[in-house]
């Protein structure tokens, strides 16, 4: 025997084809309710009339597509196609409303675009320090780098930026329309870092809430960039350490597939001081070590345990400074 079902009723059928039971959903029926409706169907749950046919009977199994191949499925009248045409739409939004309530997608999106807002960011700065550059050839670009862009977009003048970041004046100065552009340009830079500050405020504040044993360990920002990595936070909380140990080296587990070595971390891990500030003989160590610990911060986020505190994070650091203080030599090459 099989349940066929949809939205509207739920029958039982012998081999054979014969309706042994049927259920009709009584209710009142409105768009939103079908919708509803639909939207569980959707997601593979059986409707409230198939579970009790399915309870009733012995060694009965749940037709896969519902009732899509069943002949004499009863067909709808036009009060029932309107009403189902009408609440696909409502469906459709129940799904929008249900993903942005999805925080791991929530988080890709606010990470994917501040990476896309650092990396516009990156290219547009260097831009301008070089075409500043061109004019003002005596300036020292790298000291005086973070002053460079907010100074040109403030001042009316080449000579003002001059004189403003205490160089010699230009030898010769952009044309009225090059001057405009440049500066519009470095307004805009300003503009993305502005967007990127924005950005980074609502991951923190995102990360800090969804991952906060993750983010007392790794930082908010690192630790948002890691579940992302990872696809979901419970992707991350599944995954073995050494796994997530080399999230974000990409690049590096291509190579070893090709016979270069192994990575001792990945992006996120390196991006902490403890690791890229360790010799480099014991930084592999150290990744590990911290790894270990993240894998298991992640674990308590996902699986709602006491949020790690300042103390179990300062112990950590303890260890790992004893781990770095254990190996202060390089080992001697065999």
């Amino acid at each position: 025997m099989q349940v066929h079902y949809d939205w509207r009723l739920a029958r039982i059928l012998n081999d054979d084809g014969v309706v042994i039971d049927e259920i009709l959903w009584n209710s009142s029926k409105s768009i939103s309710s079908v919708a509803k409706r639909l939207f569980e169907l959707k997601k593979g749950r059986l409707s409230n009339e198939a579970k009790i046919l399915f309870d009733r009977f012995d060694n009965v199994k749940i037709h896969p597509q519902g009732h899509l191949d069943d002949p004499n499925w009863p067909e709808y009248s036009n009060e029932e196609r309107e009403l189902f045409e009408k609440a696909l739409i409502n469906m459709a939004k129940l799904g929008v409303a249900e993903s942005s309530g999805n925080i791991d997608r929530r988080m890709d999106m606010l990470v994917s675009s501040a990476n896309e807002i650092r990396s516009a960011w990156t290219t547009s700065e260097s831009r301008c320090i070089e075409w500043i550059g061109l004019f003002l050839t005596e300036l020292n670009l790298e000291i005086k780098r973070k002053n460079i862009i907010e100074t040109v977009a403030f001042c009316d003048t080449i000579q003002e930026v001059a004189t403003s970041l205490e160089t010699v004046s230009p030898l010769h100065t952009p044309a009225h329309n090059e001057w405009s552009t440049m500066k519009k340009h470095c307004e805009s830079v300003i503009g993305l870092s502005n967007r990127m500050s924005d950005h980074e405020d609502s991951i923190r504040l995102l990360a800090l809430e969804y991952i906060p044993s993750l983010s007392a360990l790794l930082g908010p920002l690192g630790a948002s960039k890691l579940v992302v990595l990872a696809g979901s936070r419970e992707r991350l909380a599944r995954m073995p350490s050494g796994s997530l140990q080399v999230l974000g080296a990409d690049a590096a587990m291509a190579a070893h597939r090709n016979g270069a070595p192994p990575p001792k971390h990945g992006s996120v891990l390196f991006s902490m001081p403890q690791v890229s500030k360790s010799p480099r003989w014991v930084r592999g160590k150290v990744a590990r070590y911290i790894a270990g610990k993240a894998s298991i911060a992640v674990r308590i986020d996902h699986f709602d345990g006491k949020p790690w505190g300042e103390s179990e994070i300062e112990e950590i650091f303890k260890e790992v400074k004893t781990i770095i203080d254990k190996f202060p030599n390089p080992p001697k090459r065999k």
